[in-house]
């Protein structure tokens, strides 16, 4: 049944991204919860009218805004709250102490007291939101399990929009349940009780990253004054509060307004969380909290840094104004704006003359190069970068400012947000693969955050040279982010630091997009080579956070963290790591192995056994349809009318499958293909094979074996190699891989010979896995097969590519053992000038076989030194078999 509609010239509160508003106007909620009082003979648990109405009135005096109830309120405290514009979020009351999902009746009792309740509000204008549900306990969840709770919480959400459409609905968990996935609720609410702004802060930042692109609210916080004393109330009050707001929460709720409380049959006389106590006397908490309250979010007298805002343009005169229409309205006093025109052919350059900003007109040269000139224009100590297609939340610098206040990042960055009305393409493409993401490897450190939202502080950016002009278009901010982590600096993400991203609004623009996007990416392999694998795909540190991201199909169950017997306090979910080949089907290469399935199925049309690559082709086709439909589903900010409009689900489905192709195209077209070649050596006579080699050197001066190690891998990293450390388990040291098939693995150990010498061995080993011999057997007997049946064109082409691969496999390990040898080689050989030769033999079973002049191995080594500046201590090499 739904409410007929009695209240029509009311606004409705509203979600916008990370914040609620009410009439366009940023709604903070500074709330403090009341009750549960003792029922009256007529059932309802609220004191007498004429008590609300001096308990509301002196809510408003002190400074509230919005209260929540946990039962559902009279229509008398309904009126006398929009009396006081005060907002009441609505409990909605139901058993959810006892296994409510074991009785179908059970159940279906909720959902109807639930309507019923909702339906008795009669949409009342004071109502902020409905709560379906408060902490169901831990063990009740583990009982039933997280899907059936999800489930159940999901009908009651649709139970209450389907009696009140336009109310908003949420539910309150806290931590020992934070697991339950509840991304349809419109918004977030947590009740937290920590004890330390350490504590706090750091779980707010999880709690932010669960919620994703919706508001925040904490629905209880508060110290109980009987057994901590009443100036300790007043003081965590305050922290607490200072802390919500500064990390960027929608709201709070201070537990509780009054001492009074009654629960379980029974008054509770023993805690006392009230801002008064039982007979309305005010506790110094309440006068504390007020004012913690006065200047929401941030206090009026913290000092506000400098930041220079950076917009590059280049042909942005579409979206321009708006950015800086916007900018000029943020709630942040010490900045200036700087727009660098880069060489536009539209009108960028006579809108941006209109506004009170510093413009700088240059030659069309690339996005960082625009960017750098606006950092050396900049006289803030931080620089905050913003795209001419985006525009600022109204505290965005306020974020920014208390993330630097408050933290040691040299860089700060935040989310980026589609805002309403773009379109049915720009909806669809926000929820595509390959937008501007961010990638967290913890709750509060960012490994990248993109270039439509960051900052940075101006020294540690001019410390690293600012942004490599290579990057004309995209790849920049990638590039920026990986130099401050290497030059020892952090990266930190504010999730409320947000911006309004328009995304692009055509077919033909997106496919644009993407396709310098994958450009970017061979520029970016080419200069970090050790941060992709064999096939050019890049794999994160951290975990990548944002909407339209392609999800694999799972294999492995995910885990919930309980506690012995389900005690923990605070239970997360753990999702399993998978394995390479299960993470193939992601990448853009993964078309490749169709294409080439597909080439062996058209040979069937000569050899008709072949024919059965067919539905393998088709398999492997599927696979990355049913990705794009389940992330569709899944991973997606789509309304709910849009989820049921099979129009958006079929584009973005679409676009799910076709950005890999323009990325793969866009990395071809530049280099960036699965056979390239990566990292060399010195250009020795040393000739490797396929067996291990022993290299030794004496050192007359002693380092420990870190010191070793990090010159070797600083050797391998100056030659652009592939290369990683061994893990905790691996019985190798350094693994180098410079194509798609070779590759070769190093271990050192290190003989201790007193006085500060040692005998350094480093063990150089071609290594082959099953996964390498897998396909070849299979096209060794695929050629077998084609001969004996005389299809001579089958067998010729599957031989060709047999040879083709034993070449590589060859070629590419003599490379990737060359390296090994030529990083240990400079980390340890310095010849003094008086030395004409060196003894480098290479022994096999005790007889010499070779002898080589080392004068020209001198000039070499002589060049390389001088181009990496590397120090290195006259030795002796030998190698060994």
């Amino acid at each position: 049944m739904k409410i007929k509609e009695k209240y029509t010239n009311s606004e409705k509160i509203q979600v916008k991204g990370k914040f609620l508003y009410k009439n366009g106007i940023k709604l903070y909620l500074k709330g403090v919860t009341y009750g549960t009082f003792k029922p009256t003979e007529d059932g309802i648990q609220f004191p007498e009218i004429e008590i609300v109405k001096k308990d509301l009135g002196m809510m408003a005096e002190y400074g509230f805004n919005c209260i929540r109830t946990y039962t559902v309120p009279p229509k008398y405290l309904l009126d006398y709250a929009l009396e006081k514009n005060i907002n009441v979020m609505v409990g909605l009351p139901w058993e959810q102490h006892i296994t409510f999902l074991d009785n179908d009746q059970t159940k279906n009792n909720i959902l109807k007291k639930v309507n019923e309740a909702v339906i008795n509000c009669e949409a009342h204008p004071a109502i902020l939101c409905y709560t379906i549900g408060n902490e169901i306990p831990s063990q009740i969840v583990r009982w039933h399990g997280k899907r059936k709770i999800e489930s159940f919480l999901k009908q009651l959400y649709h139970t209450v929009k389907l009696a009140d459409p336009k109310s908003l609905v949420t539910y309150v968990n806290y931590p020992t349940t934070e697991y339950l996935d509840l991304s349809f609720l419109d918004f977030d609410c947590y009740n937290v009780y920590l004890e330390t702004p350490e504590k706090l802060s750091g779980y707010l930042s999880r709690l932010h990253n669960l919620s994703g692109d919706r508001p925040l609210v904490l629905a209880e916080i508060g110290l109980d004054s009987n057994r901590n004393g009443e100036e300790k109330q007043a003081e965590t009050l305050v922290w607490q509060a200072k802390t919500i707001f500064g990390k960027g929460c929608a709201g709070m709720f201070v537990f509780a307004w009054t001492d009074e409380w009654w629960r379980g049959g029974f008054e509770i006389e023993d805690w006392d969380f009230g801002l008064v106590d039982r007979q309305r006397k005010v506790k110094p908490a309440l006068a504390a909290v007020q004012k913690a309250m006065e200047s929401i979010p941030f206090p009026n007298e913290i000092e506000q840094p400098f930041i220079s805002v950076v917009v590059c343009s280049y042909n942005g005169s579409a979206t321009i104004r708006e950015t800086l229409d916007e900018i000029l309205k943020l709630n942040y006093k010490n900045f200036e704006v700087i727009v660098v025109n880069d060489g536009s052919k539209d009108n960028v350059e006579s809108i941006v003359k209109e506004y009170p900003v510093k413009l700088i007109s240059t030659p069309n040269r690339g996005l960082s190069s625009a960017r750098n000139t606006g950092m050396n224009a900049a006289l803030g100590d931080i620089i905050a970068y913003i795209d001419d297609d985006a525009y600022p939340d109204d505290d965005w610098l306020n974020y920014l400012a208390y993330a630097y206040t408050n933290t040691d990042h040299v860089s700060i960055g935040g989310p980026n947000i589609i805002p309403a009305g773009d379109g049915f393409i720009a909806t669809c493409v926000a929820n595509a693969p390959g937008g501007p993401v961010h990638v967290l490897v913890s709750d509060e450190i960012a490994e990248h955050i993109p270039g439509c939202n960051m900052s940075f502080k101006k020294e540690a950016l001019k410390k690293i040279g600012g942004f490599d002009p290579i990057y004309r278009n995209a790849g920049d901010d990638v590039d920026v982010c990986w130099r401050i982590q290497q030059s020892g600096g952090t990266i930190g993400f504010h999730p409320s630091a947000l911006v309004w991203h328009h995304r692009r609004n055509s077919f033909k623009a997106y496919w644009k997009q993407q396709k310098g996007y994958g450009k970017a990416e061979a520029l970016l392999e080419a200069k970090w080579p050790e941060k992709y694998n064999s096939l050019g795909h890049l794999a994160w540190a951290g975990r990548i956070y944002g909407n339209g991201l392609t999800i694999p199909i799972k294999i492995k169950k995910e885990k919930i963290f309980h506690g012995t017997w389900g005690t923990s306090l605070f239970q997360s979910v753990y999702q399993p790591s998978q394995s390479f080949f299960h993470s193939i089907p992601l990448m853009p290469e993964w078309y490749l192995i169709s294409a080439f399935i597909g080439i062996l199925g058209g040979l069937g049309f000569l050899w008709s056994p072949l024919m059965w690559m067919w539905p393998l082709f088709f398999f492997t086709i599927a696979i990355v349809f049913i990705q794009a439909a389940v992330s569709t589903r899944k991973n997606s900010s789509l309304q709910p009318d849009q989820k049921k409009n099979y129009k958006y689900l079929f584009f973005i489905i679409t676009l799910h499958m076709i950005q890999p192709v323009a990325r793969l195209y866009g990395r071809f077209t530049n280099g960036l293909t699965p056979w390239r070649n990566r990292g060399s050596g010195l250009n020795s006579k040393f000739y490797f094979g396929v067996r291990s080699r022993v290299f030794t050197h004496w050192s007359e001066k002693w380092q420990s074996a870190e010191e070793w190690f990090l010159l070797i891998e600083k050797n391998l990293l100056s030659f652009k190699t592939r290369m990683k450390r061994g893990d905790d388990f691996a019985d190798w040291d350094f693994e180098v891989r410079n194509g798609l098939l070779g590759r070769a693995r190093g271990l050192m150990t290190i003989e201790e010979h007193g006085a500060g010498k040692q005998f350094i061995r480093f063990k150089c080993t071609p290594f082959y896995s099953i996964s390498q011999f897998f396909l070849p057997v299979l096209l060794i007997l695929l050629s077998v097969f084609a001969m004996s049946a005389e299809q001579y064109i089958v067998a010729s082409v599957s031989i060709t590519i047999i040879c083709l691969m034993v070449i590589m496999v060859f070629i590419e390990t003599v490379r990737s053992t060359n390296s090994l040898f030529s990083a240990f080689m400079l980390a340890g050989l310095s010849p003094s000038p008086e030395t004409n030769k060196a003894e480098i033999t290479e022994v096999t079973n005790g007889i010499l076989i070779d002898v080589i002049d080392s004068n020209n191995l001198i000039h070499t080594l002589q060049e390389i030194n001088h181009k990496n500046k590397l120090k290195t201590s006259s030795n002796n090499l030998e190698i060994v078999e």
